[in-house]
């Protein structure tokens, strides 16, 4: 099984994983009629990113219950990777709501 393996790869493989499938999620409850490709239309060149931040913001609650979830399993290489790969989406949240 996938929890009984302890390596930063698999952390960083899940971690940058993880979100993406967040924002599918996202786009699937917001923009259901909307193919993906209209949808990724639509979020990058919305005025001010908005749409984008939040699904970025929100996809990242994913990663928090990953965390969680091998941090109590005493998975802590694991939980390393995907601490990393969250930093760095929340890097670039936090660069898209203040830079552009």
């Amino acid at each position: 099984m996938i929890l009984k393996k302890d390596s930063i790869g698999l952390g960083l493989i899940l971690g940058a994983f993880a979100p993406l499938l967040g924002l599918l999620f996202f786009k699937y409850y917001q923009m259901g009629a909307l193919t993906l490709k209209e949808a990724i239309q639509y979020v990058i060149y919305q005025p001010g990113f908005k749409i984008l931040s939040v699904a970025l913001s929100l996809s990242l609650l994913l990663n928090a219950l990953l965390f969680t979830i091998y941090i109590n399993t005493n998975k802590d290489n694991t939980a390393k990777g995907i601490f990393i790969t969250t930093l760095v989406y929340g890097l670039i949240v936090l660069s898209i709501k203040t830079f552009m």
